[in-house]
């Protein structure tokens, strides 16, 4: 099992910046992907970006270029850098662990989830 814990989240205008940080600890950190997902008010988890344990990363078609995921091996952390926000972008974000080291775009692979910060970008 992975304890998440996330910070970053907050206001900021349209075309600002935030990063996000979700902490780790728990399994190894080296053996399994991490995932950013969020959830937007009346609308369904969707995911963000993820990365494996060697760097390999993924994101969503709507944050592709904007946001960039990485992590610190060193310090079990995760982030995700936020430019160029747009209003669309308002969710709460949650930082997630997989149960597998490959890359997944799937919610139901990753196994332990983060409580979430909130992210709001005004208009």
């Amino acid at each position: 099992q992975v304890q998440l814990v996330e910070s970053g989240g907050g206001l900021v205008q349209a075309g600002g910046s935030l990063r996000l940080s979700c902490a780790a600890s728990g399994r190894p950190f080296s053996t399994y992907a991490m995932g950013w997902f969020r959830q937007a008010p009346g609308k369904e988890r969707e995911f963000v970006a993820t990365i494996n344990w060697s760097g390999d990363r993924t994101y969503a078609d709507s944050v592709r270029g904007r946001f960039t995921i990485s992590r610190n091996s060193a310090k079990n952390t995760v982030y995700l850098q936020m430019n160029s926000l747009k209003p669309e972008d308002t969710a709460v974000y949650y930082c997630a662990a997989s149960t597998r080291s490959y890359m997944s775009t799937y919610s139901n692979e990753y196994s332990d989830w983060g409580q979430g910060t909130q992210v709001t970008v005004s208009s």
